[in-house]
């Protein structure tokens, strides 16, 4: 019976799986409670009850709310989120940036597309760390005071404390009005299922117009503005100088190499398909994000995951100019608490699932666009 079984290759295959799977397992607990053991011989503690006692540290910018009063726990939610929050802008940023220079690149004009070149060259050829550096020292030199500060724009101003901006206020009613949006999306996916297409184009309008209605009764958004009062401003919303700084070296850094695999994707694309839209009297715009772009997709998805995963972890050079994302974090819970080991776990944890969400979806659309052959 056993000899029938693992003639079988599913089952043997599954087998050998299940075994190296548990053999790794196994590997993880022992070295746990190996290490575990060691340090309770030296009187160090080991384990996450931690996490619900009170932080007793500040975080100077957050996207959610916090408090020095609150827990560990809480702290690190906090480095994730703004890990999270400023590893989806980079990349949403670095992407439109990226495809940007690497038109340039293309272009026929050659003194636009020695530029960008150079302007590759010289980005990509320097360490990251270095031009976060960089940056962050012309924020915070070279920027004017805040009664000297720059207004390129209304509402707009640079100063050594930061850009401030104009923001929105909502409500109390946010919370409302985000059921509201979910019971609506609900709403639309069965319309659009069931209803017939002549009755789906005009019942979407209606579904837009009465969720615009809500969100102005709702939400009952107003505005914002900064003023300058005394020494600082007020008002509106704060982008701080470490904030600023990485934001703009990250966002440099990737879109270059970004543009070189978009460049290359599009490169790749048989000339005969430039042709061929010009002979069907298409513009260059036209052939290009009509004909070029899907099929360099195809080309440009896979390379393009493993700058969006490098992005992500490039992230934790951020402490370099006093960003609290997760990794100032972490570290400034070590040296509060001691707890090395889990502290280090929860960052492996947290970067593990944030790089694996970005890999599951970029690995979804990079199925979307493949090519099906039968």
């Amino acid at each position: 019976m056993l000899f029938a079984l693992w003639d079988n290759r599913r089952i043997r295959d599954n087998a050998l799986q299940f075994l190296l799977f548990a053999g790794f397992a196994g590997l993880l607990f022992w070295l746990w409670s190996n290490t575990a053991a060691n340090l309770a011989a030296r009187g160090i503690r080991v384990g996450f009850d931690y996490l619900s006692r009170q932080a007793n540290f500040p975080i100077s910018e957050s996207v959610l709310p916090y408090d020095p009063s609150d827990t560990f726990g809480w702290a690190y939610v906090i480095g994730v989120t703004n890990t999270a929050v400023i590893s989806f802008a980079a990349i949403i940023i670095s992407t439109l940036v990226g495809l940007v220079i690497a038109l340039v690149r293309l272009s026929n004009n050659p003194l636009a597309s020695k530029m960008a070149a150079l302007f590759v060259g010289i980005i990509r050829n320097m360490p990251l760390i270095v031009q976060l550096l960089f940056w962050y020292a012309l924020a915070t030199t070279l920027l004017p005071a805040p009664r000297l500060a720059f207004n390129p724009l209304p509402g707009f101003y640079l100063s050594l404390r930061g850009l401030y901006i104009p923001t929105i206020s909502l409500g109390p009613q946010a919370g409302s009005f985000a059921g509201v949006c979910l019971a609506v999306l609900i709403a639309a996916v069965i319309m659009r299922r069931w209803v017939p297409k002549s009755a789906w184009s005009l019942g979407k309008w209606v579904l837009l117009g009465g969720l615009l209605v809500v969100a102005v009764v709702l939400l009952r958004p107003s505005a914002s503005f900064p003023e300058l009062k005394g020494f600082n401003f007020v008002g509106g919303l704060r982008l701080s100088p470490e904030f600023a700084a990485l934001m703009l070296g990250l966002v440099l850094y990737t879109s270059v190499f970004i543009s070189e695999v978009i460049r290359g994707g599009i490169e790749a694309v048989s000339r005969g398909q430039w042709e061929a839209g010009r002979a069907l009297g298409l513009s260059e715009r036209h052939v290009m994000f009509r004909i070029i772009i899907p099929q360099a997709l195809r080309i440009i998805v896979p390379p393009m995951t493993s700058q969006y995963l490098s992005t992500v972890k490039n992230t934790t050079l951020a402490l370099a100019v006093g960003y609290p994302e997760l990794g100032l974090v972490v570290g400034t819970v070590i040296n509060q608490t001691g707890q090395a080991i889990e502290s280090i776990s929860i960052l492996l944890a947290a970067f593990l699932t944030i790089s694996i969400a970005v890999s599951m979806f970029m690995n979804w659309y990079n199925a979307h666009v493949a090519l099906v052959t039968r």
